[in-house]
This record gives structure tokens, sequence and C-alpha cells, in this order.
């Protein structure tokens, strides 16, 4: 049987903050968002190679062994950007209820790569997103960032981007970066209104293809992969921007 799938419905990179002021979310096509954030997709491919080491998820609590990742936090305000002391994941079980409550620490991203000036302008740019839509009168938030650099693999026959299901992370703006799929089927994207009936379901396929979330109005999830050819693999770069502080921090700072 054929597999169907609906592309992505993509936007100029120009009506991001309209697009999800007006429907909650925005998908960009990669070259329009390589030139968008000030940079050329040759640039964005320069850090594709940290996929190829990404160690194991330990905290996969369905017992599965398809996902690799790593985890980094940031500060972003009014244009400049500074990494923060390596800190734990943490989600509350409302909006995670597989792993929610749970403190994980993965290991860090490389200097390499949070250290080069594309990682930054790409931070940057969607900081002052987030301040377009979420921040009234033309302010700056202080945004707290974290990012995931996730590969979900076919290895033992399924790979479960989204294993919690349909949800939402608990912060202000989302983005999910395609990075790379390779020999896989399915992982379709699908996202719906929080309090509505309205959806939308597509495929991201291109490289350094992205789709941007409100969170607060959205809820998401993408579909299992299985192996379309051997070693097939589907990697993401997922970027949370949340003001007030990084999820946990208030349990940790009560501890």
């Amino acid at each position: 049987m054929a597999q169907i799938m609906f592309p992505p419905p993509y936007i100029a990179a120009d009506r991001a903050a309209q697009s999800l002021r007006d429907s909650g979310y925005a998908v960009l096509a990669p070259q329009d968002f390589a030139h968008w954030i000030g940079a050329d997709l040759d640039q964005l491919h320069a850090l594709d190679a940290d996929w190829q080491s990404l160690p194991p998820d330990a905290f996969l609590k369905d017992g599965g062994r398809y996902r690799r990742r790593r985890h980094s936090c940031f500060v972003a305000q009014a244009g400049s950007l500074q990494q923060v002391p390596h800190r734990a994941h943490w989600q509350p079980v409302e909006y995670n209820a597989l792993h929610g409550g749970m403190q994980r620490m993965f290991d860090p991203m490389p200097d390499a790569t949070t250290q080069s000036p594309v990682w930054a302008r790409l931070l940057e740019k969607l900081a002052g997103l987030a301040d377009q839509v979420f921040c009234a009168g033309g302010g700056h938030e202080r945004w707290f960032v974290e990012s995931h650099q996730f590969r979900i693999d076919t290895t033992d026959g399924i790979g479960r981007p989204t294993p919690e299901g349909a949800h939402r992370d608990g912060v202000d703006l989302v983005a999910v970066i395609l990075v790379a799929r390779q020999g896989v089927k399915g992982g379709e994207t699908r996202v719906f209104e929080a309090t509505g009936p309205s959806g939308m379901r597509f495929t991201l396929t291109e490289p350094w293809s992205v789709m941007l979330l409100d969170d607060a109005r959205m809820i998401h999830e993408t579909t299992p992969i299985q192996p379309a050819q051997a070693g097939g693999v589907r990697d993401t770069l997922v970027l949370t921007y949340r003001r007030g502080n990084f999820q946990g921090a208030e349990v940790v700072d009560a501890a």
C-alpha cells in the first residue's frame, strides 16, 4: 500500500509572526528559513554532523531504545545569547504524562555548535520572533531557551518521535526543525487547536524545514516511523522559548 504524505503548508518567513498570531502555527521552507535568520543552508548543514554521535536516551519509560539526544539551555534577550550552566530537563506531568516529574540530565551539546555564529543567529532570530508574537508594544522579553537534538532510529522496527503522544510543552514558542530524514516511512506531523476543532497534518521531508507553534494554543505530535531501508533515521532539533524561567527551576529551588 502506497504511503500518502501531505505536503507542508509552507509560508514566507516574513509572515511567520502573523501566522502564529492568526493560526497558532507556521511552517517555513529550508531556503527561506536560512535566509530569514541571516545564514545559508550550507552553514546550517555544517551542524548536521552532531546527530551522528548523539548518546542514547537513558530515560525512556516505554522500554524503547529508539531515541538518542543531547540537551543544552540558553537565555536570549534583545539580540544577545548566553548559554547557562548545564541543567536537567524537567516537565510537569500535565504536559508530559509519560516522562513528567522526572529530572532528566542529558549530555550537553558540543561547544563547537553552541559557540558557532550560525547557532547564535538561529536562536536570536527566533527570540526576536517570540518578542513579536508575545510581547505587546514592541518590547523584548527574557527568553529561557531549551535546545534538544533528537535522533529517532528504526533499529528495532518502530521509532516514536513523540512517545508521550499529542501534547503541549508548557512553554510559549516551540520550533521543530527537521535536520534529516533517511530511509523511513511515517513521521507525519499533526497539529491541532487545544480548545477547538481545527487541525492540520503534513510530513516534513526537506532538511532544515521548520514548524513553529504557539504552545499555549496548539497541541502537536509526530506519528511513529518504520524502516523503508536499513538504518532509517529521523533527526530533529527542537527549540522551546519560555518566559519567566526554565521549567523545573522552581522545583529545584524549592528542593
